[in-house]
C-alpha cells in the first residue's frame, strides 16, 4: 500500500487513528487494501464514520462499486451514510479530533493512483472540530446504512457491484 503519497497518507492516516476517524467522499469506491485498513482500525476500537453521496451522484457506477464495499465494513461496525438532498463532492478526513485534510482526493483509486489530487493537511483540534461539527449536520439529513436493511438489495444491484469490483481500480 502506497503506491502514491496520497494513498501513503490515507492509508497512513487511517493505520494511525486511535479513537475516531470521520471520512467524506464524494466518490467512495475503496479497493480491498482500503477496506481492509479500515475494518483493521475497527478492530482496534476506532469509531469509523463515512459520509458518500445518496441518490444525487453524477456517476451511478462509481456509487453502485462502493456499495460492493458497504456489507464488510458494515459488518465491521463501520457506520455508512449516504447524504440525500443535493450531490456531496466534499472531501474530508478527520482523524481523532486532531488531524484533518481536505482537498481533492477521493477514497478511490482514480484519486490514489490516476489523478494529480490536492490536499491540505493540519495538525489542529480547532479545524478538526470545524469539520467534525460540519460532518455531524451533514449526517443529519444522511441515510445511515444498516447491516439489516443492506441485505434486502435486489439481485440486480448485487449483481451490479460484484461485476464492478472486478473494474473498481479503473473507477
Amino acid at each position: 500500500m502506497g503506491d502514491t503519497n496520497v494513498e501513503a497518507l490515507y492509508y497512513l492516516a487511517i493505520a494511525c487513528a486511535q479513537r475516531t476517524l470521520d471520512l467524506t467522499a464524494a466518490y467512495f469506491a475503496p479497493r480491498s487494501a482500503f477496506i481492509d485498513a479500515l475494518v483493521e482500525a475497527r478492530e482496534r476500537g476506532v469509531t469509523i464514520r463515512v459520509l458518500v453521496p445518496g441518490p444525487h451522484i453524477d456517476k451511478p457506477i462509481v456509487r453502485a462499486a462502493g456499495r460492493a464495499a458497504y456489507e464488510e465494513l458494515l459488518e465491521a461496525g463501520v457506520e455508512i451514510h449516504e447524504y440525500q438532498p443535493t450531490m456531496l463532492h466534499a472531501k474530508t478526513l478527520v482523524v481523532d479530533g486532531a488531524w484533518s485534510s481536505v482537498g481533492s482526493v477521493n477514497f478511490d483509486n482514480r484519486s490514489f493512483q490516476l489523478h494529480d489530487e490536492a490536499t491540505l493537511c493540519v495538525q489542529s483540534d480547532e479545524l478538526a472540530a470545524q469539520l467534525t461539527a460540519c460532518f455531524e449536520a451533514d449526517l443529519q439529513v444522511s441515510e445511515r446504512m444498516r447491516p439489516g436493511r443492506w441485505d434486502d438489495r435486489t439481485l440486480r444491484h448485487c449483481a451490479q457491484e460484484r461485476a464492478l469490483t472486478l473494474v473498481r481500480r479503473e473507477l
